[in-house]
């Protein structure tokens, strides 16, 4: 029987392998340093957080192992997460062809600050599962679980959608590419109807959710929205 650290691990290194794919290959050389640095900081920061709540909390890794289109339960979220799929490699495709025929050209200082933001996303990321056992990574409600409102929670109600944003926006820079930025607008807007679909889901099924959205009223960005 597979165990849930070789699941998980495998999982990761297959994602890192997919992720070299679509941008060597695009860029048809392995002469790209940003992208070389890139995926030591995407798949170094994923194995570090995997590794700390397989020993801290499995049973959240056991909620994050079950994720895509398939595993999500309700309609509108499978066709949500598979848009969100194609949107998400094409975002990586572009600043390998970026890189490929040189249309942009990236100052050092704005790479190194895309993968500072690209790791504070994941620092986000870390935070919002130390405080929440139950962030899954389908949209689900487990006959246990129960409203979160302290740590990150306090500020907005989305805090893991919010730090998956930055890391979004900061892949295209940390990969050198100012055209790549165009392609996370996709996953922005996807991302804003999952969370909003998912706190209609929520307010249905998850006692006292509506009233922490009364307390809570910010969704992503504090004051803003």
């Amino acid at each position: 029987m597979v165990t849930l650290k070789t699941k998980a691990l495998s999982g990761l290194a297959f994602l890192t392998v997919i992720i070299g794919v679509f941008l060597f290959l695009p860029a048809w050389t392995l002469d790209y340093w940003e992208a070389w640095v890139y995926l030591f900081v995407f798949s170094g920061s994923c194995t570090i957080v995997t590794l700390y709540f397989l020993r801290k909390d499995p049973e959240l890794i056991k909620r994050r192992v079950k994720a895509g289109p398939i595993a999500e339960k309700e309609k509108k979220q499978k066709v949500i997460q598979a848009i969100a799929n194609v949107a998400f490699i094409l975002g990586i495709l572009l600043p390998g062809l970026d890189h490929r025929f040189q249309w942009s050209h990236v100052p050092l200082y704005l790479v190194i600050v895309g993968d500072v933001f690209v790791l504070l996303g994941f620092v986000a990321v870390f935070f919002v599962f130390k405080e929440n056992t139950f962030s899954s990574a389908i949209v689900e409600v487990t006959p246990e679980q129960k409203v979160i409102s302290t740590g990150p929670y306090r500020l907005v109600r989305h805090p893991m959608y919010a730090g998956a944003l930055v890391m979004f926006l900061y892949t295209p820079i940390a990969l050198g590419s100012f055209w790549g930025v165009i392609g996370t607008l996709p996953l922005l807007v996807l991302i804003v109807f999952r969370l909003l679909d998912e706190e209609r889901f929520l307010g249905d099924h998850l006692s006292g959710y509506k009233e922490y959205c009364k307390t809570t009223p910010y969704r992503l960005i504090p004051l803003i929205w």
